[in-house]
């Protein structure tokens, strides 16, 4: 690896951006994830500070206006957003950041850390999306409804991406995201 450099890894919920970036850890030990903060509810088996630093609306405010995040959204009417510190911690320790967010994120991180590669993961479809989401059983039929809309619009803005992975089969998308990644590692 040349330098370390921040990889961010965007597209639909239901994707599996989290499972193929579980997969690629393991793999890549220059890696590491950028935890994201969010004000939505935790999930079963999610921990603060592990899976997201949960935040209270008035604490995400709060930390918003005085700069501390690299970039913030609303998505799926929750706050999400990615902590300058997070990014500055995983680079002074030589190692390459990789942040999952989704698209006005990314392009908002795109655009303030030049050299930063961007990852696209598509589903196979809308449907697959849908079937994905429905399997999940986290989110309500009005949530996986919002999801699915937000999703038309993630995926028509797929090619301002350096790179795109289709998950199709989860073994094959993460050697995929693994080569890219490897690439953009030592060809930056």
């Amino acid at each position: 690896m040349n330098r370390p450099r921040v990889i961010i890894v965007s597209g639909p919920s239901g994707a599996g951006k989290g499972t193929l970036i579980a997969g690629v850890l393991p793999r890549l030990s220059c890696l590491e994830v950028a935890i994201s903060a969010t004000t939505r509810r935790i999930r079963p088996g999610e921990r603060d500070g592990v899976h997201y630093h949960f935040l209270d609306p008035d604490e995400f405010e709060r930390r918003a206006r005085a700069g501390e995040f690299l970039e913030h959204v609303v998505y799926a009417g929750n706050r999400y957003g990615t902590l300058r510190s997070e990014i500055d911690r995983i680079l002074a320790a030589g190692r390459a950041p990789i942040v999952e967010i989704e698209l006005a994120g990314a392009r908002a991180v795109r655009e303030s850390i030049p050299g930063a590669v961007s990852v696209f993961i598509s589903p196979p479809s809308l449907e697959e999306l849908h079937a994905r989401l429905a399997r999940r059983a986290t989110d309500t039929a009005e949530e996986i409804a919002a999801r699915l809309e937000t999703s038309r619009v993630e995926l028509a803005a797929r090619d301002e991406f350096d790179h795109t992975v289709v998950n199709r089969d989860i073994p094959t998308a993460i050697d995929d995201l693994e080569a890219v990644v490897t690439r953009a590692l030592c060809d930056g």
